[in-house]
């Protein structure tokens, strides 16, 4: 048995009146920036650590008394914190989507047809990577997100972030595209797994 001191239920009751006093605080900043038209940006963003902070301590004590969590999912900790502008000139849309490839026949099958429907004289796909270079050629990867099973993938994870950036020449990044992927310019990004759905389904076993 551990003789590290484990965390009591008076403790996960004072980590839930921080978050209700962080959210209390929150809020104030943002009145009262609204009310100084933007002048309080600074006590907002410190407002914002200051709740983050609470929700994930709170999240973690309640996990280890109760082995429950909250619905709710911080984007990152003060280390990580939107430092970007307030008003971007640009935004950049960074997405990624994993994909298992589940039935290689059919996934070979399948860019065979395509190529075949693109040119006549075309032959069979003879390698997973040669048909996954024409499926994805051929079809826009939301068409692929919508219609995985029918080319014999299994979808992973996904996620899309909406970063702020700064203007740029056409060509200027492509050949590193993704080397300015920034936490700390991220305003907002949305995740997509089958952790979530496990996690309701633990909740909800009914579900």
């Amino acid at each position: 048995m551990s003789d590290v001191a484990q965390p009591t239920v008076a403790e996960v009751r004072t980590a839930a009146e921080a978050v209700k006093a962080a959210l209390d605080r929150h809020l104030a900043a943002i009145e009262g920036a609204a009310e100084q038209d933007g002048g309080g940006d600074a006590e907002v963003i410190a407002a914002y650590d200051a709740l983050a902070g609470a929700a994930v301590a709170y999240d973690e004590i309640l996990d280890v008394v109760y082995n429950e969590v909250t619905p709710f999912e911080v984007p990152g900790s003060s280390s990580t914190a939107y430092q970007g502008p307030e008003e971007p000139e640009a935004v950049s849309v960074l997405i990624r989507r994993d994909y298992q490839v589940a039935e290689p026949d059919r996934l070979l099958a399948q860019a065979t047809r395509v190529a075949r429907v693109a040119d006549s004289g075309s032959g069979p796909a003879k390698s997973l990577n040669a048909a996954i270079g024409i499926l994805f050629g051929e079809y826009e990867p939301d068409e692929i997100a919508s219609r995985y099973e029918e080319f014999g993938l299994e979808e992973g994870d996904s996620t899309l972030w909406v970063a702020a950036t700064e203007p740029s020449e056409p060509g200027e990044w492509l050949a590193s595209p993704f080397d300015d992927a920034d936490p700390q310019l991220l305003i907002c990004r949305f995740d997509i797994s089958a952790v979530y759905d496990d996690e309701l389904e633990a909740l909800d076993p009914d579900r």
